[in-house]
């Protein structure tokens, strides 16, 4: 049997039919702009598609704010000699007696107690005096507290206090501090900017770095870069706070047609949409399109409401910002629109690209029925 060019012919058309009705099926990278519509509400989908505008750009600028209670910020600066529980102290006291002192052996007038801890509870024990409270009290405060209770047995005492070590007074830095360790409050470390400079500063990237401060139950924590720029969000620090340095956990998935397709960090405290384009090596010059630069979020509530104009929505809404980079103003636009924590930065590929592999198919389908053609004549 000899395959006649009139059957070649129409192998081929049927072959090209066949390419172009599968084509829907080729390679790519996610949905086309076409289909992201079609899941609007307006097409009985579950999510709004809304144009980016200078209005939505401000109605969505929100980022996570940081800061320290009042009950922080209210604390005032300790003392550099107040004495916390832990604390060890040394105790010297002079006797204005010859023979028979109250403290020491006949005719030692001086007696120094050295190393007294300062118990869990804050108080200190002193022969003939009992129990003292110490924590909370300056060293010139508990002076006066053991002399009230020594002059009535021993004439005109003459006591010391001081302090000599401050393990009771202290906090913990960790995490991705300069130097983790335990450091004691003194006097140029009473506040969180002066002992994070104590520890040598920050590891990691201090335009990500947030730093966490718990003291007792409360828990607050601010940027480092807001610390350092503005003086009046620092506060004092109190015995036992813990200081944690994090790095900012947040990031956004890319996909479609960038220069990258993967989960990233964010690189600053605040990122716009054309910022992360680029910290993705921005679109894919042969087959993104420009028109279709999406990113996908559930937004809050009240961000929906306001930016949908309907006081209607009730709970999250699914919402897709479209950017379009063609547009006069666009580039604008993407520098404008703040990326959130756990958004979709999704770029569309151009329509001309699934022509061409359309078209590839084709091609590849019909040199593929001509060499068939060709070896069953070469064949008879």
């Amino acid at each position: 049997m000899r395959i006649t060019g009139k059957n070649t012919v129409k192998a081929v058309a049927l072959l090209a039919t066949v390419a172009m009705v599968a084509s829907c099926g080729l390679p790519r990278s996610g949905p086309n702009k076409r289909e992201i519509y079609r899941g609007s509400v307006e097409k009985r989908g579950d999510a709004h598609i809304v144009t980016v505008t200078p209005a939505v750009s401000r109605v969505t600028a929100v980022q996570p704010s940081f800061g320290f209670s009042d009950a922080f910020q209210n604390a005032g600066l300790m003392g550099s000699d107040t004495i916390s529980a832990g604390d060890t102290l040394g105790v010297t006291v002079f006797e204005n007696v010859k023979d028979d002192p109250l403290l020491g052996n006949t005719g030692q007038r001086v007696s120094a107690l050295s190393e007294i801890q300062v118990d869990g509870q804050g108080f200190i024990y002193i022969p003939y005096a009992g129990r003292i409270k110490a924590a909370g009290q300056t060293p010139e405060g508990l002076r006066q507290a053991i002399t009230r209770q020594l002059e009535d047995q021993t004439p005109d005492p003459q006591i010391t206090v001081t302090r000599l070590a401050g393990n009771g007074a202290t906090v913990s830095i960790s995490g991705g501090a300069g130097a983790n360790g335990v450091y004691p409050i003194e006097a140029p470390t009473r506040t969180l900017a002066t002992m994070l400079a104590r520890s040598g500063g920050v590891a990691i990237d201090p335009g990500i770095a947030i730093v966490r401060v718990t003291r007792g139950s409360q828990t607050g924590k601010i940027w480092l870069k807001d610390l350092y720029e503005n003086p009046a969000l620092d506060i004092a620090l109190r015995p036992g706070d813990k200081i944690v340095i994090e790095e900012d956990s947040r990031s956004f998935i890319a996909l479609g047609a960038t220069g990258a397709q993967n989960l990233v960090p964010f690189a600053t405290e605040t990122l716009s949409a054309l910022e992360a384009i680029a910290t993705v090596g921005g679109l894919a010059t042969q087959s993104a399109d420009p028109t279709g630069v999406f990113i996908l979020r559930d937004e809050s509530e009240a961000i929906a409401r306001a930016v949908l104009g309907r006081p209607d929505l009730v709970g999250d809404q699914r919402i897709v910002y479209v950017l379009d980079l063609t547009e006069p103003t666009g580039l604008f636009e993407a520098r404008d629109f703040q990326v959130r924590d756990g958004d979709t930065l999704y770029v569309t590929e151009a329509p001309f690209v699934q022509w061409q592999k359309t078209l590839g198919a084709i091609t590849g389908t019909t040199g593929a029925a001509s060499n068939l053609a060709n070896a069953a004549n070469s064949g008879n």
